[in-house]
């Protein structure tokens, strides 16, 4: 599956498809029409257009105002914040013939992961 689209903003006037499902600022369905029709309506509100649905046939936008597409992106990314999971792992592997200053540097990087709630899982490989 190619990369899914994380923004969420206005596609402005790169509009790749002839036809469109249209949605009005209020989230009624205006229907199919051509991209040049929804422009015009878009330049006409003063709103903005933004892709729902790619996968869709045909594909649905919506007519937004600007303040809409902010508080969208602020609820977005308030669920990203919360869907993390709360346990992350960090893995640090080195050889049993580490220098000593770098045996250093890493007990002082394995520190810091520590102190952000990590879970460090070190490994040390024995040299020849």
């Amino acid at each position: 599956e190619t990369k899914r689209k994380t923004a969420f903003g206005s596609v402005g006037r790169r509009i790749p498809y002839r036809i469109l499902h249209v949605i009005n600022q209020d989230g009624e369905s205006l229907g199919n029409m051509h991209r040049a029709e929804a422009l015009k309506l878009m330049d006409q509100h003063d709103l903005k257009l933004v892709l729902l649905h790619e996968n869709a046939e045909p594909p649905v936008y919506r007519l937004m105002t600007g303040q809409q597409i902010h508080e969208e992106q602020l609820k977005r990314a308030k669920k990203k914040a919360s869907s993390k999971p709360g346990t992350f792992i960090k893995e640090l592997s080195f050889s049993s013939t580490i220098a000593k200053n770098d045996l250093e540097t890493k007990t002082k990087q394995i520190a810091q992961w520590i102190e952000k709630k990590y879970h460090v899982k070190v490994t040390i490989r024995q040299a020849k």
